[in-house]
């Protein structure tokens, strides 16, 4: 540890929650291994975190009503009309991103196109849900609640949501299916695959008398397939105006990515080994219900969204839909970011409402 990281730990606002990137430790260990060569950039790193620490939040807004629940799950209405649309996110971060700000909410903005809009909450696991991997969250949570509406939904699934979209896809009946940043084919992690394997092979026995896999192991994997632009980023923002609107979408994005529950000890492992290290999903063996789980071969319409400049799933990983449509923003920049509405919103408003 260095000098001023009692600083950063000392100094931070004692009211409320203390902020910051989860586990702080680690990543003030990735900033000292980024900036060793540079103590200007330490240094404007730190003051980029400590101005983070410190920022005013803006409160959230109440969550929508869950209208449909399932244990732990819960489905969201987003209200609108017509064709019912189930967003479902990742279960690594909040479902949130879907619904950030006023200004960068899909699903607000999906309600307004004319679609009846829901969102999947999947809730906080516990011990208790331990047993439960990737399939049982498709086949145990996720399509009893899509079976509870009126009609069969489209799906747009973001992340491992949508790789979970489309397993629900091949088990029930289902109206379309959009994915956006969502992986397929693991092997396409290429050389962070080791990575991650090791990230796993550290924490994997913790996990198991846990019971579940804290969130910040899988912030501490992404963060070490980037760590150049986990640091890049701090400095940055340690030149933006505190009352700036930058600033204020910098905190507010920041604090979506350092939140996020648990995942289920045989999610994770579904995720490290099945899929990272297995590839079952790429290689037409992950099955769900007894079905093998084939994108290609779903009876309903798809569609995928693919970012090319993506670090969290990179494109090498995209499903390979006939219907692939590429993106030049980031992972989180094609859903919240200035061009999103353009480049993703009114794309896939317009191919959902081509379905009919």
């Amino acid at each position: 540890m260095f000098e001023t990281e009692a600083t950063v730990f000392d100094d931070a606002p004692q009211h409320g929650v203390q902020h910051g990137p989860r586990p702080l430790p680690l990543f003030l260990n990735v900033l000292r291994s980024e900036t060793a060569a540079s103590p200007e950039r330490m240094a404007r790193a730190l003051a980029g975190l400590r101005a983070y620490q410190g920022a005013p939040r803006e409160p959230r807004p109440d969550p929508k009503p869950a209208i449909h629940r399932k244990g732990r799950v819960s489905l969201r209405d987003y209200g609108g009309e017509g064709r019912p649309v189930v967003f479902v996110p990742s279960l690594i971060n909040p479902p949130d991103i879907l619904d950030h700000s006023p200004e960068s909410s899909l699903v607000q903005w999906t309600a307004a196109q004319g679609f009846d809009v829901w969102l999947v909450d999947w809730g906080s696991p516990g011990s208790r849900d331990r047993d439960l991997d990737l399939a049982a969250h498709v086949e145990r949570l996720l399509v009893p609640l899509l079976q509870a509406l009126p009609e069969p939904p489209v799906l747009v699934g973001y992340c491992l949501g949508g790789t979970l979209a489309l397993g629900a896809a091949a088990i029930t009946p289902t109206a379309g299916v959009a994915t956006i940043a969502a992986p397929w084919h693991f092997a396409g992690y290429g050389e962070g695959r080791p990575t991650l394997a090791a990230t796993w092979a550290a924490v994997q026995p913790a996990a198991a008398m846990l019971g579940v896999l804290p969130m910040e192991v899988l912030q501490a994997g992404f963060w070490q397939l980037d760590p150049a632009r986990t640091i890049a980023k701090y400095e940055a923002f340690a030149d933006l105006p505190p009352d700036s609107d930058a600033a204020r979408a910098f905190v507010r994005l920041e604090d979506w990515a350092n939140a996020g529950a648990p995942l289920p000890y045989a999610a994770a492992a579904s995720l490290f080994e099945d899929c990272i290290a297995n590839d079952l999903p790429g290689k037409g063996a992950w099955v769900i219900a007894g079905t093998p789980v084939d994108p290609l071969a779903l009876a309903c319409a798809t569609v995928e969204f693919v970012s090319l400049s993506d670090r969290i799933v990179p494109a090498a990983t995209a499903i390979g839909l006939a219907d692939r449509r590429d993106l030049g923003a980031g992972h989180v920049g094609m859903i919240v970011g200035r061009s999103a509405r353009a480049r993703l919103w009114e794309p896939l408003a317009n191919w959902i409402a081509a379905l009919d």
